[in-house]
């Protein structure tokens, strides 16, 4: 089979050929050493391929019909909503994806993000630098109220975190139930809690969920954390909400499209909102683990035994 990877995965390429060893004995094994997201590049390197590998690129009805040979797709991220699963169900291609590689790198983050906003720990830093002796009034996080949306692995793992940290820990799910932490609706969630943090998936569903409406039920000294997907908060409200100070601030790695972002963008001209480039998944340690996990989807399905199938 003609298999194509259509961008850097984020190791060293001669690591990833090595781990890839065993299927290039028997299949032809094609990597692209740098991102396009242009329809008409993906389509030139996605056109003969059976099997496609890539992470976050959208991959549309326009690029998939020109694929005429393609039957799987091995989606290298957890998320897979930039894939349209329609078409892919409609001609019977296959999608598999690589959740739980990056559990760790996204919860640290969360708890990074959470730590300097209490801490001021880039304000500290530049006031050193600069001479100053500023001493900026911090909060612990321990015994705050921590809520959870979404109690997933990554939201599980933050939660049990939050618990170590003393923290009262809450969470809303739709799916998802857990004794060692207390369940609240949504509303309730967001009018109880000093800290919320986000975990869900994107869909219809969650888009705009955390939206006026629900940010203006959280306490003004509370922050919101996001590290799922942009489009689960709406920006535009969350800014005004930080510069009217109708909550104390606001940590957040994902937005509606992926970095660069437009310097206009809401989020990057109000206060109190610590920004990072969509970064939380990305680890030395996850994109080994996300490379092993590609290479035994790839096994699996070339086995006729096809595993992390999304349905």
């Amino acid at each position: 089979m003609k298999i194509s990877i259509i961008e850097p995965l984020g190791i060293k390429q001669e690591k990833l050929e090595d781990l890839l060893a065993e299927i290039f004995k028997e299949h032809e094994i094609t990597f692209y050493s740098d991102r396009k997201e242009d329809e008409d590049t993906l389509i030139e390197r996605c056109k003969m391929a059976d099997i496609i590998v890539l992470t976050n690129i959208k991959l549309s009805k326009n690029v998939l019909e020109k694929c005429t040979n393609l039957k799987y797709i091995c989606v290298a991220f957890t998320g897979f909503n930039h894939i349209d699963m329609d078409y892919c169900n409609q001609n019977n291609i296959l999608v598999s994806n690589c959740a739980g590689y990056s559990t760790n790198a996204v919860t640290e983050l969360v708890f990074g993000l959470i730590i300097n906003i209490y801490r001021h720990i880039n304000e500290h830093n530049l006031a050193i630098r600069n001479g100053a002796k500023t001493v900026l009034s911090a909060n612990e996080i321990a015994n705050k109220k921590f809520g959870i949306v979404g109690l997933g692995t990554i939201g599980t793992k933050v939660a049990t975190i939050a618990k170590a940290f003393d923290c009262d820990v809450y969470y809303y799910s739709k799916n998802s139930r857990n004794k060692n932490f207390k369940y609240l609706e949504l509303d309730e969630l967001l009018q109880t809690c000093d800290i919320v943090s986000i975990h869900l998936a994107q869909n219809e569903d969650t888009i705009n969920l955390i939206n006026e409406e629900k940010i203006a039920l959280m306490k003004k000294n509370s922050i919101l954390i996001n590290t799922a997907r942009g489009p689960i908060v709406n920006s535009v409200a969350l800014a005004k909400a930080l510069n009217d100070e109708k909550i104390k601030a606001a940590g957040i790695d994902v937005y509606e499209m992926e970095p660069p972002i437009d310097l206009s963008h809401p989020l990057l001209n109000c206060k109190n909102c610590l920004t990072t480039p969509h970064i939380a998944f990305s680890s030395y340690e996850a994109l080994e683990k996300r490379a092993i996990i590609v290479k035994d989807n790839l096994i699996a399905y070339l086995n006729g035994k096809p595993i992390n199938v999304i349905k």
